[in-house]
Formats: structure tokens, sequence, C-alpha cells
């Protein structure tokens, strides 16, 4: 089957709709394709997943910094317990962030995160975090939050992580939907139980 050839506008069309359509898997393709890279090279600050801690543990130290920050009308407060703690590369750390929401309605949040600088990201390994999971508040609840985390001792061999002393973990909570359980929990009517007793006194 011979397919007709196009001519002047037809043609301009159908590259131009075939350049839209190339773009558009292009972008569509990239979102995944960026976070893989940035989890495989630590591209960005972008830090890695460990099933557990580092088998090797050196003499020499590092430092880590925590940070933690809000999206904007995202209305819990959001601090880490601890501004910072030195340990050996490959030491396993346990630090904490507290929590608290300060209305009278359950909100649920997710954390993004990463390290600086950013050549780190490719060595700092978290074992266990809240950020991996939504985290949901109840009304005036406060929790604290683990992140469990080590150094890979490769950082002393490479090019430029040798130089890194310090690195800063930073957290940033932004609002999201409450899962249905929840959001169904919020709109229940109270039972009987549950309502507040009145003092006609």
């Amino acid at each position: 089957m011979i397919l007709p050839r196009l001519q002047g506008p037809q043609r301009t069309l159908a590259q131009t709709v075939a350049v839209v359509l190339l773009m558009g898997g292009l972008a569509w393709a990239s979102v995944p394709f960026y976070d893989w890279f940035c989890r495989v090279t630590g591209f960005g600050g972008t830090t890695n997943v460990a099933e557990a801690g580092s088998d090797t543990v050196l003499d020499q130290t590092i430092t880590i910094r925590f940070d933690g920050s809000l999206e904007r009308d995202m209305p819990w407060t959001f601090k880490p317990v601890e501004r910072e703690m030195t340990l050996r590369i490959g030491e396993t750390g346990l630090a904490f962030y507290e929590a608290t929401n300060p209305t009278d309605q359950p909100i649920a949040g997710q954390a993004s995160y990463n390290v600086t600088p950013y050549e780190a990201g490719g060595f700092f390994d978290k074992i266990d975090c809240f950020c991996f999971t939504e985290q949901v508040l109840q009304p005036g609840e406060s929790v604290l939050m683990p992140v469990t985390f080590f150094v890979d001792p490769a950082i002393v061999d490479d090019r430029e992580g040798q130089y890194v002393h310090t690195i800063t973990l930073s957290y940033t909570f932004y609002q999201i939907d409450l899962p249905e359980d929840d959001a169904q929990a919020a709109l229940a009517p109270l039972t009987p139980a549950e309502t507040p007793a009145i003092d006609l006194n």
C-alpha cells in the first residue's frame, strides 16, 4: 500500500502533530527517569535507601545538621529535636523531628527531602524515615518522627565526597489530602459515648 504524499499545509500540520506527540512522550517519560537518575547518582541531594546499617565503621567522623521547614499554607509546626550530631562514618544515627497539628481538624502531610552539599546525596543512606509514608496528625496532636541513617564509608574515596565534613539533611512538609478512612472519620457524627457532657448547673 502506497500512502499519498502530503503537500504544503497538510505536511506542515502532520509534522507539527508529530513534534507535539514526541515532546509529550518525552515530558511524560522524563519524570520517572529524572527520579531514577537522582536516586542512582544522588543528583540534587537525593538520598539512598538501605535495608540495614553499614558493615564498616571508620574512625573518621562527620557532622550531620538537621533542618525543617513547611510549605506555604501547611498549618503544622515542624522542627528537628536536635540541630546537629557528629557520627563516625558508617555509624548508624537516629534523629527525631517534632511535628504538631495546632488546628481543630486532622491534617495529612508528606515530607520532601534532600541533603547538601549535593555531592553527598549518593553517600547518605536512610534505613527508615517518616518521609517514606504520609503522616496524619489529629487535632492538637504532637509526634516525634524518627529517621535512621548512616553515611556510606565510600564517601572518603570519592573525588568530591572526601572533602565533605558536614552534611545538612533538610525536610519540607506539605499538606496532602487526607486518606479516605481518616476523611470519613472526620466527617462522621459523634456517637453518644463521644458526645461531650453538658453541665446544666
